[in-house]
């Protein structure tokens, strides 16, 4: 489902997408950071995810849409090699509450917490 209205909220860092059934999802661009589908954040296949910290700020600096399909954002951290399907986004927007709890999870089974650093280290990806 492709949304009818997207506004980007700067002040309050969310996406907020709007649907013709009536339904309003606002997602913290922290979220979608995060969750970015890009290969630089979820690997090449299962297990080689980068878990993604220190995003608590960023902001989307740029929002362009994709032919008819779905939209890149370029974040503030200067990542932009995310394309955010309309079926991705809806997904974001019905699982955020869950999807942010196992993010929230996965960081403290690493020590970490969503305000570390971000640490690259043995990235063997020659892409990025």
């Amino acid at each position: 489902m492709i949304p009818n209205n997207i506004v980007v909220h700067q002040q309050s860092k969310v996406l907020e997408l709007s649907y013709e059934n009536g339904n309003t999802y606002r997602l913290p661009f922290e979220l979608l950071r995060v969750l970015s589908p890009s290969a630089e954040v979820q690997g090449h296949g299962p297990g080689q995810e980068t878990l993604q910290t220190g995003k608590r700020d960023v902001l989307i600096a740029n929002l362009e849409p994709v032919g008819h399909y779905a939209l890149k954002p370029s974040f503030s951290d200067g990542h932009d090699s995310g394309l955010y399907s309309w079926d991705y986004l809806q997904y974001l927007c019905e699982n955020q509450e869950q999807l942010w709890k196992e993010h929230l999870d996965r960081l403290t089974a690493a020590g970490l917490d969503r305000d570390a650093p971000m640490v690259v280290a043995g990235h063997s990806c020659g892409s990025h």
